[in-house]
């Protein structure tokens, strides 16, 4: 499954939202050497429930919205 979502780095709290039908993730990291992209994909795995390992980021490395595909079976 992909999910769009859209990252705000240096937040002061993190956390995953949804407004709007939209997924935004807010990060405290600074976006510097993919560390926010790391927390970002670590907060996208608790939200649905998975291991970190099994997300991936595969669009928008270094712009604030992404792709993120979830290695996600149903039942588990």
């Amino acid at each position: 499954m992909r999910v769009r979502v859209k990252v705000i780095a240096r937040s002061k709290s993190a956390g995953v939202i949804e407004e709007q039908g939209e997924i935004i993730v807010k990060v405290k990291l600074r976006p510097e050497r993919g560390k926010a992209n790391e927390e970002a994909r670590r907060l996208i795995a608790l939200y649905f429930g998975v291991k970190p390992s099994k997300v991936r980021l595969v669009a928008g490395e270094t712009s604030r919205n992404k792709v993120f595909e979830i290695d996600y079976e149903k039942g588990r």
